[in-house]
């Protein structure tokens, strides 16, 4: 929650994310809390910091297949990008500015592989209303 509340108010973090098609379907907690969580994340889409898109079952493999990260920006023009990874084992922290690069062509490739941000949304809304 507390980093939901970063998305919000003076000086919000800018949010680009993409998420695969299948974390908006599998269910965990029954249909009335993943139909409140998609919607939740209906309205964080509408903020003006914050771009979503949704990479689609019918691209079939893509390069972040390997699992979920995070990119890390600074505005400082020397700061490298963090990435975060999770593991099941631990956390990771990759700072090396040739190992983050390599993090954020992947990003990239996958983001032009992914729905429009409306399209996606449109996605993400036909989901929850099929949300039993």
């Amino acid at each position: 929650m507390k980093r939901q509340e970063r998305l919000e108010g003076s000086e919000p973090l800018q949010l680009y994310a993409v998420i695969w098609e299948a974390a908006l379907r599998q269910q965990v907690g029954g249909p009335d809390v993943m139909r409140a969580q998609l919607h939740r994340i209906l309205e964080l889409a509408q903020l003006p910091n914050v771009r979503l898109q949704v990479l689609p079952f019918h691209t079939g493999g893509h390069a972040c297949m390997a699992g979920a990260f995070s990119i890390v920006s600074f505005v400082e023009p020397e700061a490298v990008d963090v990435v975060h990874v999770d593991t099941i084992a631990a956390t990771v922290w990759v700072e090396d500015g040739v190992e983050s690069a390599t993090y954020s062509a992947f990003f990239d490739r996958t983001a032009r592989l992914s729905l429009a941000p409306r399209d996606s949304l449109r996605l993400i809304e036909s989901i929850s209303e099929d949300t039993q």
